[in-house]
């Protein structure tokens, strides 16, 4: 037996794993506004826009340079995004997949259920209301207002796992969220989960989201002696501090 979330969110996320324009087809990249440093900017040029937001982008572009989209191949499509600083960072991906996921199930708009612990004074705090998916970073999403620690007996789709960097290497928090639980015997054996990431590897042009799966042997003990089918995200998860969390609300 599978569980997932629900059609509109799992449609929004293959809107982000097979983002496309015209014939050509590519994964959103990875968005580091550590590197761009565009704070101020609007939300699709700081890694926090959704497929829609990006795709509007790209249009106006090609229209502005009088390129048609037919023109575009996967490669030349996935370039134009990085090269003009259009993807989506880690928790920005996972507040637009829960915030669809929450006006589908009833539970109402993200906006509406988080608090936004890393918004501070008057000004912070109205920006966030304007702006909730600017302010929905990983801190804000761990945080013990917003979401509580669950044990991976009790998993389901819409829960996050927050790697809080404690290694003191300049790591970048991070975070996935649960697309699908494979259940036997009303045991979770497989955790599905979706991110936006850069690996080492990847170079400029391959990150972004991607999917992956978590192998559970025994739901009593910790996912870090589960078997993770993305070993950065594994050895990354042992050098932070890793949870499994629920939103509260």
């Amino acid at each position: 037996m599978n569980k997932t979330l629900s059609a509109e969110a799992l449609v929004l996320c293959d809107h982000y794993l097979h983002f496309t324009v015209g014939t050509a087809t590519c994964s959103v990249p990875y968005f580091n506004n550590k590197k761009i440093g565009a704070r101020g900017a609007l939300a699709v040029h700081v890694g926090k826009g959704s497929p829609l937001e990006i795709s509007h982008e790209v249009r106006d572009m090609l229209f502005k340079n009088k390129t048609s989209a037919e023109t575009l191949t996967d490669e030349t499509l996935k370039k134009l995004l990085v090269e003009n600083n259009l993807g989506i960072d880690c928790s920005g991906f996972v507040y637009h997949i829960l915030n669809t996921e929450g006006i589908s199930t009833g539970k109402g708009s993200l906006k509406k259920r988080l608090t936004f612990t890393q918004a501070h004074g008057l000004f912070g705090k109205m920006n966030a209301t304007l702006h909730p998916a600017k302010n929905s970073g990983v801190l804000t999403f761990a945080d013990d207002i917003n979401s509580s620690i669950i044990p991976i007996a009790e998993v389901l789709p819409g829960d996050i796992i927050t790697l809080v960097s404690n290694s003191g290497e300049g790591e970048r928090d991070h975070i996935l969220v649960v697309h699908e639980v494979r259940m036997e015997n009303s045991k979770p054996q497989t955790i599905f989960y979706s991110h936006s990431v850069a690996y080492p590897e990847d170079g400029l042009y391959d990150t972004g989201v991607r999917q992956g799966t978590i192998e559970i042997s025994d739901p009593s003990e910790s996912l870090l002696t589960a078997h993770w089918s993305e070993q950065h995200i594994f050895n990354r998860a042992h050098t932070s501090k890793t949870e499994l969390r629920r939103l509260k609300r």
